[in-house]
């Protein structure tokens, strides 16, 4: 069974005392963001990978060494790892966020992916759908009544986006291509044509942010089938640091 620490923050927790933490690549991202909420959400998401990482293992939160690496053309972007000299490295970690809210999910011994969708933002269904959906899951999703569909699909969403994030591949493979079960179904991959090693190895538990938003947690790697998650609320260790 794979152990997953996921810690959520705030929009608001965002402050110039987190700027500390950051190194020079993620300094120069930030300083390209233009919108102060995008500012924010990538200052509190870096900020509290840093600080939980840190604690585990027990370094600074600005010593902990952080690599971008993309695995379709080498550069510097990608799903952020520890790096370090031996791999593989004691943790993975991954990040989201969605509105006003930050995640970060951190697991031992597994590749991790976490989602959040903000259940309040706007959002075309059946526009969306078309595009995430493989043809089954959107059979299905229309056959339910309106007022469902979207809670549904953003249920089903939260787990693909976590299985691509897990696997270090985001949006560059089609979301389509991955079929997970029914909502109102225990979450699971059931199929994947171009990928079939990794339905037996991975684990998807379901989450909910606040009483209301929608989030998954993935976890790929030989033992991943099952997945335990602690959730923690962990605005005050990012909104009180270097303040």
């Amino acid at each position: 069974m794979s152990l997953v620490q996921v810690s959520w923050a705030r929009l608001g927790d965002a402050h110039e005392g987190l700027l500390r933490l950051l190194d020079p690549r993620e300094r120069g991202r930030l300083d390209a963001t233009v919108r102060p909420d995008d500012r924010a959400r990538f200052l509190v998401g870096c900020a509290l990978s840093r600080l939980l990482l840190g604690e585990l293992l027990g370094v600074a939160p600005a010593d902990v060494p952080l690599r971008r690496v993309c695995p379709r053309c080498g550069g510097p972007h990608g799903k952020v790892r520890l790096d370090v000299p031996d791999p593989p490295a004691p943790y993975d970690f991954s990040v989201t966020h969605s509105g006003a809210v930050i995640g970060v999910a951190v697991c031992r011994g597994g590749q991790v992916g976490l989602d959040v969708e903000e259940d309040g933002s706007p959002l075309d269904v059946d526009s969306a759908a078309r595009a995430a959906l493989s043809d089954t899951e959107l059979a299905a999703l229309n056959a339910l009544p309106a007022a469902e569909r979207r809670p549904a699909f953003l249920r089903v969403w939260t787990r693909k986006e976590a299985v691509l994030k897990a696997l270090g591949v985001g949006l560059t493979v089609s979301p389509r291509e991955l079929e997970v079960s029914a909502p109102d179904r225990p979450p699971a991959v059931l199929a994947w044509p171009g990928r079939p090693s990794v339905r037996p190895e991975a684990g998807l538990a379901d989450l909910v942010v606040a009483g209301t938003h929608p989030a998954a947690v993935a976890v790929t790697g030989a033992g991943a089938s099952r997945v335990r998650v602690e959730q923690r609320e962990r605005s005050g260790l990012v909104a009180g640091y270097g303040r």
